[in-house]
């Protein structure tokens, strides 16, 4: 069913964080994001996040030039279009080059408005299946707090705890802390923060008994990475290394990672996500959907995306409550029994007030 584009609106929201969140190269103590609705001709509004950040520590983009990129290129290129699928939308945005974020705010507010056109919940108009969804959380590189954070976790309920690290951090605290929760699965996430001189403390930290490191090295450094995965035991996976189909098939071919972070903003939007789980499940490589410190619309996106075969380890999906005072949609998403439900209302299942 074919949808003529009507309205899109631009609404930012900054909010602080309930506590600040420390990762190795910037501390985030209040997040700004850009809310993204689209109306079609019947009257249907999709929802959309852009969860860029606001200085470039993680991608190119900010929330600034996301903002210019939106109003000045993308939503006049969108405005009063009429298409026949949600993917239409990723080719109408060829032409203008990167600025990844940017376009899967407003494709997202797209795929959200086609699933309630259908009158569909969004993860059945993607082909997901109606399971609980594995919560996970993330906790900062603050050796003082580490074992408060993760205690914490266990007792909210949460199954699978990250833990940020770089090269400097105390190995053998890590070891105390994982000992003390054997009920816990726990990853850890480096940022890239190590380099070659330091591949030596990587694989000090192989001893840990993480699940998996996450971006050990550099976003383009194939070659350490592929000689992490040779050398260490611990899974290697990757995150800012894949912003595009063709780095996942780099990372297969080089064989420089174990699992793939899905991260919806850094690739685009829905289109090339679909197409890089496709990837992911013919070559079997592991996957998990990764947070951006987000508001409830981009997670309920997430949500959605998590519910696709293939897609087993758990994610960055945490409660409303453990960032926002008070979050964009409702109901706020609250974790039970270390899981999230799906919701069966259209879209994204969540009305945003």
């Amino acid at each position: 069913m074919a949808v003529t584009i009507r309205d899109i609106h631009l609404k930012t929201v900054r909010q602080p964080l309930r506590s600040p969140f420390k990762a190795v190269l910037q501390q985030v103590e209040e997040r700004e994001i850009i809310l993204v609705s689209v109306t079609g001709d019947v009257g249907d509004v999709g929802y959309g996040e852009c969860v860029a950040f606001e200085t470039p520590w993680y991608t190119e983009e900010t929330i600034t030039s996301c903002r210019f990129v939106l109003e000045q290129v993308l939503v006049p290129l969108l405005m009063n279009k009429t298409i026949g699928s949600p993917q239409e939308v990723w080719n109408l945005f060829a032409a203008v080059k990167g600025n990844r974020m940017a376009k899967a705010a407003i494709e997202m507010a797209v795929w959200d408005l086609f699933a309630k056109q259908q009158g569909e919940p969004l993860w059945k108009f993607i082909g997901g299946s109606p399971q609980p969804i594995s919560a996970g959380i993330v906790v900062a590189a603050d050796p003082l707090k580490i074992e408060e954070q993760v205690a914490l976790a266990a007792q909210s309920g949460y199954r699978r705890v990250k833990i940020k690290i770089h090269p400097d951090m105390e190995v053998a605290l890590l070891k105390s802390v994982i000992a003390a929760f054997p009920e816990l699965q726990f990853f850890a996430d480096a940022n890239g923060s190590f380099q070659k001189d330091s591949f030596n403390r990587l694989q000090a930290f192989d001893e840990v008994d993480f699940a998996l490191i996450e971006q050990p090295f550099g976003e383009r450094e194939w070659a350490l990475h592929a000689q992490a995965k040779k050398e260490l035991k611990t899974k290697i996976c990757l995150d800012e290394s894949i912003a595009c189909l063709e780095d996942v098939q780099q990372m297969i071919d080089q064989q420089a990672g174990d699992i793939v972070v899905l991260k919806m903003s850094r690739l685009g939007g829905w289109t090339e996500a679909l197409k890089v789980v496709r990837l992911c499940q013919t070559h079997s490589i592991g996957m998990w959907v990764g947070g951006m410190i987000e508001f409830g619309v981009s997670k309920a996106h997430n949500l959605a995306l998590a519910s696709l075969p293939g897609i087993v380890y758990p994610g960055d999906f945490s409660a409303s409550q453990h960032f926002w005072e008070k979050d964009i949609i409702d109901p706020e998403i609250t974790v039970e029994n270390g899981n999230i439900l799906l919701s069966n209302r259209p879209g994204i299942g969540y009305r945003v007030v």
